[in-house]
């Protein structure tokens, strides 16, 4: 089933509540032009791949994909916040959904109490979602009992061990895939520790091009960034690496209007700097400058 939704539509994240919190953050200098397009560049790159050299495939929601299997991208974190500019997305969503997801919730309430709809469809009538990502990032049931928090546990270890090689967090889990909603796409993440710098590897299972990737690219790139100030570190990579990396049938139009379009210059993400908590964010805590991007695409969501 397709359900059609406007993603990048709504209100501009410059439109902030009564009452947010207002400091003048300390930002990075963005270097040249060429070096802020590079990653709008990245993301094109892949949408052609996928067009030109994927496989026609059957899936599970009846829609068909064009996909290919295996593919990596990267994004140097201090030369600009990796928001998509070739057509507008709903950065106030892809917030809720990350503090959601860090909170350890899997029912809607909280993303409805501030119009994020974008789990909607998959949510019973309760809201509920089933053990999905913030429940295994926060609270993993182990077989004697215990349940681990995934994510405090790797803050811990990168302040205390950062070159371990194991930074990691999974939110798939065998034993509750069958209860999920919808099993995780973005299955596994991983965090490296160099020269003072934080970056993290995501690796996603299943990937809808046209409609998840942007959101998901946005989501670990300010994770990492929000990791990086509470460990005392600065942002350096976030590495997207890809199983299943498809563009659904119904998205091919839109992905060849969105590969017409230039390049503009990515906006900054300025974080408040007094949170050293990871979770004690809040939405308030987030800012985005000159973001110019282009009108959004509608695009149905295969469920």
């Amino acid at each position: 089933m397709s359900v059609l939704r406007e993603y990048g539509e709504g209100c501009p994240i410059e439109d902030r509540e009564a009452g947010r919190l207002k400091i003048r953050y300390n930002t990075h200098e963005i270097p040249t032009t060429h070096t802020l397009r590079k990653h709008m560049k990245a993301y094109h790159d892949l949408m052609r791949h996928v067009l030109d050299n994927g496989i026609d495939k059957s899936d599970r929601t009846g829609t068909g994909t064009r996909s290919v299997f295996g593919y990596q991208m990267r994004f140097d974190l201090s030369e600009g916040f990796p928001l998509l500019t070739t057509k507008k997305l709903h950065l106030r969503s892809i917030i809720h959904e990350l503090l959601w997801f860090l909170k350890g919730d899997t029912n809607i309430k909280y993303l409805k109490d501030n119009n994020v709809s974008i789990w909607d469809e998959w949510a019973d009538e309760n809201g509920d979602l089933g053990p999905v990502y913030g429940y295994q990032w926060r609270s993993w049931p182990a077989p004697d009992g215990r349940h681990i928090d995934q994510i405090a546990n790797v803050v811990e270890q990168i302040k205390k061990n950062p070159d371990s090689r194991r930074l990691i967090v999974s939110a798939w889990n065998p034993a509750l895939v069958d209860e999920m909603a919808l099993p995780p796409c973005h299955a596994l993440f991983q965090f490296y520790v160099a020269n003072g710098k934080l970056s993290c590897q995501l690796y996603q299972r299943s990937a809808d091009i046209f409609l998840g990737v942007p959101f998901n690219i946005a989501s670990y790139a300010l994770l990492t960034m929000m990791m990086a100030q509470v460990c005392g570190l600065e942002a350096g990579e976030f590495i997207h690496t890809f199983g299943d990396a498809h563009l659904y049938s119904n998205h091919i139009e839109q992905a060849q209007l969105q590969l017409s379009r230039d390049f503009r210059k990515l906006p900054t993400m300025k974080i408040n700097p007094e949170v050293k908590d990871l979770f004690a964010f809040k939405f308030e805590d987030f800012e985005l400058e000159g973001y110019d991007p282009h009108p959004h695409i509608k695009a149905a969501v295969s469920v």
